[in-house]
């Protein structure tokens, strides 16, 4: 679904993020790539996305070499994609509700449609209840699951998940790895990019561990080790 060959990128004036990585991962896996800050986590999203093209190497998605793919195509490989971050990034003059129908508006779907899926994901996540509440009235980690649901609300071939539990507690961190479980076993292919340890750990999912913007480590059931 996703190969990264040979990928190398360098940021001016001589910063190589990334080197000579490669990589592929397969539709309805669940792939945790960890490091730390700075080891070219962040670039490897940007990457898929198309937002930047490698300064050498390929980025491939469905077999589509995305240095080569025209815009248009890129912009329908990004709307198959759902994005789930650390700041939420959630639209706080918006209601529960509205967050999530935003998302199927911009796409320009029948306000029908937007009524049935906004309902259906938001009793997925655990959210029905509080369909008329603005952000800043939720707990961080149901502001988390509202990012979760917006996500989803486009049925995502594959959902990014960038330090997706970084402002959350314990119990909230459990909350959202558990939903991001559950959508990989429905079927959608997830990548959780991280530096917790205690989630690796827990997960036993497969772990590509980056360091130095190398890759060092691809495990099948990996755990937290750098």
């Amino acid at each position: 679904m996703i190969k990264f060959d040979k990928v190398t990128k360098i940021y001016p004036p001589n910063t190589a993020v990334l080197k000579d990585v490669s990589f592929e991962i397969n539709e309805g896996e669940f792939v945790s790539i960890i490091g730390k800050s700075g080891v070219g986590k962040t670039t490897i999203t940007r990457l898929i996305l198309g937002l930047e093209d490698p300064t050498y190497g390929d980025v491939y998605f469905r077999n589509k070499n995305m240095r080569i793919t025209d815009h248009l195509q890129i912009h329908k490989i990004r709307r198959s994609i759902g994005g789930i971050y650390q700041d939420y990034k959630l639209l706080p003059a918006k209601t529960v509700y509205e967050n999530v129908a935003y998302v199927l508006e911009v796409k320009g779907v029948e306000q029908n449609e937007i009524r049935k899926e906004t309902d259906k994901v938001l009793e997925t996540i655990g959210l029905k209840d509080k369909i008329n509440n603005f952000p800043k009235e939720l707990s961080g980690g149901e502001q988390q699951r509202l990012a979760v649901a917006r996500a989803l609300v486009i049925h995502p071939k594959i959902i990014i998940a960038d330090e997706p539990t970084g402002n959350l507690d314990p119990y909230n961190t459990y909350e959202v790895i558990s939903l991001l479980e559950k959508i990989n076993k429905a079927g959608t292919t997830v990548i959780l990019l991280t530096h917790n340890r205690e989630i690796i750990n827990k997960l036993g999912k497969r772990v590509i561990t980056l360091v130095g913007g190398e890759i060092i480590r691809d495990e099948a059931e990996g755990r937290f080790i750098i």
